[in-house]
């Protein structure tokens, strides 16, 4: 029986993983540019400054989410005009998405350099953290312009299957940081030590290249002559942009939605200490990289969905999301057991410091257990983008994390004295909350579709 099973998804299986393990990769780019500057501050700067780190990433990943949620409104668009064969129209798709992007990321500045640098002194975190994060959360802050030009075009190529391309700059991009991040932070080749704020001048560097290499692929590539003819630098269209809108700005809600969760809660954890602070930054750095591998998978059912919507192949639609849903479970029961037996030797990763590995290690068996809550829920939302339903899922998000989620951590971490372990317990109740109702959200709608072909 289980044999049979197996071989009624397996050909979708093997479809999805192929288009799925490069854009894991290139997602996994985004949450290993933070996860590279916590391990090097944290190793070569202190636990201040590692909670500095942990402080600006949980206002960060806000605002990244925010835009990276309006870039991927391309990308089913893309998709489904590609199954239609409508070639042209995917160019100018894109004109009007790197405009919007643009302009989002010049927004979202403009927000982190007039608004978050100057309300960080009030939200009750220790001084000496406050002032390390202040210059990192700078340049970060411009690293967003630059970062949205990048994503415009691996949306774009990840909409028509092309994949790999981000994947390499991603990894190269990664390996840029690292080494940059560890000159500037500890001072080498005569460089006077930066700590925190050497990592937030590596990170935009290798943001600006990463938009380069990307931007000059495109254009230059003979994969995407046909579909960049509809293409026009400047080129607005109020219906093409509404399209692109109507799906990111929802998912980009979605993403806040949940990642303001995480924030919120990485804010109530600094009102506890710095220790704690630092020891949820070492396990939430950890919990996103099982994450935007997750998301990576999502990405990946969006594409298929979006290219079985536009040839109106339904079956094969409900079939290729039920196998990223399959992929995605075997994929966190490995990952949550990886958590729960390495809890007490992965935080050594990130410090040396005994008081925050006791803390972290306690957070990763929590970790472990929202992982299958955390997986499902990013594929359901992807799966869902893919047909256009995105509405629905974004008023989901809403209640499970900001309805449920937080404040249950808030009563459990803080009013019931559970500390920042109640705070998570909090996080994972809305997680479960968040994959159970998009779990039947998925049902309904996909099987509506196969009872109205």
């Amino acid at each position: 029986m289980l044999h049979a099973f197996f071989q009624k998804y397996k050909p979708y299986y093997q479809d999805n993983l192929r288009l799925a393990l490069p854009i894991v990769v290139s997602q996994l780019g985004h949450t290993l540019v933070h996860l590279a500057d916590s391990v090097i501050v944290g190793h070569f700067a202190g636990t201040v400054q590692l909670a500095a780190v942990s402080l600006v990433n949980s206002i960060f990943m806000l605002v990244l989410v925010l835009g990276l949620g309006i870039s991927y409104g391309l990308t089913p668009l893309i998709a489904r005009e590609n199954g239609s064969n409508q070639h042209e129209e995917c160019g100018k798709l894109l004109s009007n998405s790197l405009l919007l992007n643009i302009v989002m990321g010049i927004v979202l500045y403009v927000f982190v350099n007039f608004g978050t640098l100057l309300i960080i002194d009030h939200i009750g975190q220790s001084p000496d953290v406050v002032a390390y994060a202040k210059p990192y959360l700078q340049y970060l802050g411009i690293s967003i312009i630059p970062l949205m030009i990048f994503q415009t075009f691996k949306q774009f190529t990840e909409g028509l299957g092309f994949t790999k391309q981000a994947m390499y700059i991603s990894i190269w991009g990664n390996v840029i940081n690292i080494i940059v991040g560890v000159i500037l932070v500890k001072g080498l080749f005569g460089i006077a030590p930066m700590g925190v704020k050497g990592v937030g001048i590596s990170t935009l560097l290798d943001r600006v290249l990463m938009c380069a290499v990307m931007s000059w692929y495109v254009f230059h590539s003979e994969n995407f002559k046909t579909y960049l003819k509809g293409f026009r630098f400047g080129f607005f269209d109020k219906v093409r942009s509404l399209k692109i809108l109507k799906i990111g700005a929802p998912v980009s809600l979605q993403y806040a939605f949940e990642i303001s969760a995480f924030s919120g809660a990485a804010i109530l954890t600094g009102t506890i200490g710095a220790v704690e602070q630092a020891a949820h930054q070492v396990a939430i750095n950890l919990a996103a990289i099982t994450y935007m591998i997750s998301s990576g998978i999502a990405s990946a059912a969006t594409i298929k969905t979006g290219n079985n919507l536009g040839r109106n192949n339904y079956a094969d639609l409900r079939k290729s999301a039920l196998a990223s849903y399959h992929v995605i479970l075997v994929f966190m029961i490995i990952t949550a057991l990886g958590f729960v037996l390495a809890s007490d030797v992965l935080p050594y990763i990130y410090t040396n410091d005994q008081a925050v590995i006791s803390i972290a290690s306690n957070l990763l068996i929590i970790a472990g257990f929202f992982q299958l809550f955390d997986g499902t829920q990013v594929v359901g939302l992807g799966v869902l983008r893919g047909i256009g339903d995105v509405n629905y899922p974004t008023i989901i998000t809403f209640i499970a994390y900001w309805i449920i989620g937080i404040p249950l951590g808030y009563f459990l971490g803080i009013r019931l004295g559970l500390g920042v372990n109640g705070i998570w317990y909090g996080l994972t109740f809305g997680l479960l909350t968040a994959s159970v109702l998009l779990f039947f959200r998925f049902q309904g709608r996909t099987k509506k579709l196969l009872l109205n072909s």
